[in-house]
């Protein structure tokens, strides 16, 4: 039975709107929070954690957060959520002019394991995010901060370097009250979260701006239909994309809504992301449709145990038909999905 919407009938087989000429999903429709209600993605993040239903499940404790397999770290969640609340602390009270709601952050690094802490605090406050490639062309850069530039506020340095003692002194600013549940400021849902650069492959690069509804949107559709843990174990997700492309981005606040460990390279390397399979018992990775061919095709995938993996998500451009029979050819139990 086809269903209607204030915009016109959604066509049951493909969920077409012919009105409004839009998609409609098919799945399930998950719980939202009111549109009305002010809530950052931060804030719906930590609130699924606070509840003693299926959300229980996956406490925010000492389990692990986050692997570092390049430099050898590690942090628990209870670490994480100290140095998310320690750096929303510290750019508002350690800054001439704090950092606020409406403001952009341009944020130029590859993959560290300080990049988690500092999305979820700058988005906490709502404050913009706009990460871009280290590697992007002067051109490219200038073109970004041309449009966030007027919303920057001076900081004392001009430039905060992430790997420095002055960051790290941000993500250690004492704090008192409980972390859960210490509140951050208010944020609407229809505030503008991020602001995400295409590669310009097709092109001038272009900017596209997303919401904090846009993303809770997204986290309830995967909390709705997460993956039930198996007794005792933890999902265990590899980053192999860059974080500052909207499926890292994406992926990053996904692994704290389900309260997932990420083990991250800050260098991908095919033959040490095998390795990081084997040694961490991945689960799932993110990636590209490059990843896939090589896992299919290498002779070097042969010498690592992967039995680990459950779950490929193939996202960045289209996958072809004959490399995913290949790769399932392969890896017979490996669910691949393509994003």
């Amino acid at each position: 039975m086809a269903r209607t919407t204030s915009g016109g009938t959604i066509d049951p087989r493909n969920g077409y709107c012919s009105k409004t000429m839009t998609f409609h999903s098919l799945r399930p429709q998950p719980f939202l929070p009111e549109e009305t209600m002010p809530l950052s993605v931060i804030d719906y993040v930590f609130s699924l954690h606070q509840s003693t239903g299926a959300a229980a499940d996956c406490p925010f404790d000492n389990t692990t957060f986050l692997i570092d397999a390049t430099a050898g770290l590690s942090s628990t969640y209870s670490q994480f959520i100290g140095r998310v609340h320690s750096l929303t602390r510290s750019l508002q009270i350690r800054t001439p002019q704090p950092l606020r709601k409406g403001h952009v952050a341009f944020i130029l690094s590859p993959a560290s394991h300080r990049i988690p802490p500092l999305y979820f605090a700058l988005l906490a406050l709502g404050v913009v995010v706009s990460p871009a490639n280290p590697l992007a062309t002067e051109p490219a850069i200038a073109f970004a901060t041309s449009s966030d530039s007027y919303k920057l506020p001076p900081l004392p340095l001009g430039t905060i370097i992430l790997d420095s003692p002055e960051f790290d002194s941000l993500l250690a600013c004492p704090i008192q009250n409980n972390l859960i549940t210490s509140k951050f400021p208010s944020v609407n849902q229809s505030d503008s979260a991020a602001i995400l650069y295409s590669s310009g492959t097709t092109g001038r690069i272009k900017g596209v701006e997303l919401t904090h509804r846009n993303f809770i949107a997204f986290l309830a559709g995967l909390y709705h239909n997460r993956v039930k843990y198996e007794t005792g174990r933890r999902w265990v997700s590899l980053f192999t994309v860059p974080l500052f492309h909207v499926f890292g981005f994406l992926m990053v606040l996904r692994v704290v809504a389900l309260a997932e460990t990420m083990v991250l390279m800050e260098r991908f390397d095919f033959e040490k992301m095998l390795r990081a399979v084997e040694k961490y018992k991945i689960m799932a990775m993110p990636v590209s449709p490059p990843i896939v061919v090589a896992l299919a095709k290498s002779e070097v995938v042969k010498r690592y145990d992967l039995s680990s993996l459950a779950t490929l998500a193939c996202g960045g451009a289209p996958l072809g038909k004959d490399v995913a029979q290949r790769f399932k050819a392969r890896f017979q139990k490996v669910e691949l999905v393509q994003l």
